[in-house]
């Protein structure tokens, strides 16, 4: 199974290659950007380290929202 998941952009490289993308709760990677055309701030969707999607913020929180409400509930069982 393939996943894919949105993050938020805090901090891109000199060369634009690469950002930082902050995924909530304290988890922030580094993710190819070169598929996309981001700036600070815009939520992306990443796949295997590679921004594949810009995504408008509210799509970006509800899909964040229902990760961690499937996180808890495995957590709970």
């Amino acid at each position: 199974m393939c996943l894919a998941i949105p993050g938020k952009i805090v901090e891109i490289n000199k060369d634009k290659d690469h950002a930082i993308v902050d995924y909530g709760d304290g988890t922030k990677r580094k993710a190819n950007v070169t598929l996309v055309d981001v700036k600070i701030g815009d939520y992306v969707l990443v796949h295997a380290g590679f921004a594949i999607e810009v995504l408008n913020e509210k799509e970006a929180k509800e899909t964040l929202d229902l990760f961690r409400e499937i996180l808890s509930a495995e957590e709970d069982s």
